[in-house]
This record gives structure tokens, sequence and C-alpha cells, in this order.
């Protein structure tokens, strides 16, 4: 997994040891954590990027030099529904529209050893994502609490480009339509005085191969690609 995400379980729990230190204090929103349901919205930035696992065999027999993905960033709306299952326990469904750039890099050997051409294929996806997660929550702490989530979602790429057709020359990246991802993720609920704010990070990894292989150069050389999201979200409940 990214060390980034061992750094952020790290700040995690120090930030819990803190809460737990402070004294005792009024608290906002007393019987929020009472009811069963709740409902709000969110919105977030993402970095979207994908792993690649290039054909071997293609890579040593062409004049496709290296082949790299560069991530880029998006953004997302999201409408939060809450159930409350046990007291530190939440099921959580937060369908989402999220748009997202990433950019496929190839580069190629020229006439010589040391010139080298790069070319830029760029894939555009507008996500629906159906996101079921559960949410494991400290207890609370005034009026802090710190949660981490696991889960998994189905997304439809609305842009997806698998069917359509382009003339030679002009070759792009075809993208399936359908994905699914596991999901892990860390947050802290703050309760203000009308209403929840939590921050949250997230991690996405796709289970599916997105490559739709029409025999160009361009998919030829790669025998797998997933996706993997990195989010940051504000939720308001």
């Amino acid at each position: 997994m990214s060390k980034k995400f061992y750094y952020f379980l790290t700040l995690f729990v120090l930030i819990t040891q803190f809460l737990f230190a402070q004294k005792s204090r009024v608290k906002n929103l007393e019987n929020f954590d009472k009811h069963l349901f709740h409902f709000g919205f969110s919105l977030g930035l993402n970095s979207a990027n994908f792993i690649i696992r290039p054909n071997a065999n293609y890579l040593l027999g062409d004049s496709l030099y290296s082949l790299n993905a560069v991530k880029q960033p998006g953004f997302s709306l999201g409408i939060v529904s809450d159930m409350k299952i046990f007291e530190n326990f939440n099921l959580r469904f937060i369908p989402c529209l999220t748009f997202t750039t990433r950019i496929l890099e190839y580069n190629f050997k020229g006439p010589t050893s040391t010139k080298f051409t790069t070319v830029n294929k760029t894939v555009e996806s507008t996500f629906l994502e159906f996101p079921l997660s559960l949410k494991f929550k400290s207890d609370r702490v005034n009026n802090y609490r710190m949660y981490v989530l696991g889960g998994g979602k189905y997304t439809i790429d609305m842009s997806s480009n698998k069917d359509v057709e382009v003339g030679s020359g002009k070759e792009i990246i075809k993208i399936n339509r359908n994905d699914f991802l596991t999901e892990v993720g860390v947050g802290m609920d703050f309760y203000l005085e009308y209403f929840k704010l939590s921050p949250e990070i997230k991690y996405s990894f796709g289970v599916k191969n997105l490559l739709v292989n029409d025999n160009t150069v361009f998919s030829n050389s790669i025998e797998r690609l997933n996706s993997k999201i990195i989010y940051f979200s504000l939720t308001f409940e």
C-alpha cells in the first residue's frame, strides 16, 4: 500500500491521542448520533491515475521505449446517506458524480539512441459512483471523533470511448465503461453548532482491467490497466 496512506494512519493515531487528552467541553449536537439515519452532501477533489502492467514482450520488440501514467486533478459531488448499525459502526452510501483526467505517456525511440518522441494520450472520464462502505468510529471526545472506513464501489464511466471509431493516425486509448473498486480511508468528524463537518481521505483501487485492446501500438503495449484514485472530500451532515 502507498507510503502516504501509512503516514495518514500515523497521523490518525496521534490526533486520536491528542483528542482524548482534551478537557471536557460543552457538546454541540449532543443527540446527533442517537438518530438511525443521517443525510447530507459531499464536495471533494481527486487525483486520478492508472496502474499499468506493460506488455514486456512488446516493449522489448518494438520502438516503444517506456510507458508512464501521469496523474491529474479532478473533483467530485456526492449525496450522503448514513445508517447507524451499532454504537461505533455506520453503513454509508454516497453516490457521486466524479470528473477525472488521466494521461498515458508513451516514449518512442528515434532513429538514434539519443532521440525520443513523446506521445501523450489523454483519458477523460465522468463517473457515476455507487460506493458502499462500513465506517468504524472512535468514541466521541467533546466535539470530535476519528474514524476509518472500508468498502467497495461500482462505477459507470459516462464518457467511455469503448465503441468510438477513429481513423488511422488518430488512435485513442479505449476504456471499458464499468469498473469495480475497493476503498479504504480515514477521516474526522467535527460537531459544529448546526451541522457535522467531516474531512476525509480515501484511496480507491480498481479490480477490473479497463483496457479495450484495438490492436494499435498504444493498446498492444499494455497487458493490464487499472484505476487508482485518491480522494479528499468534505461531508456535511
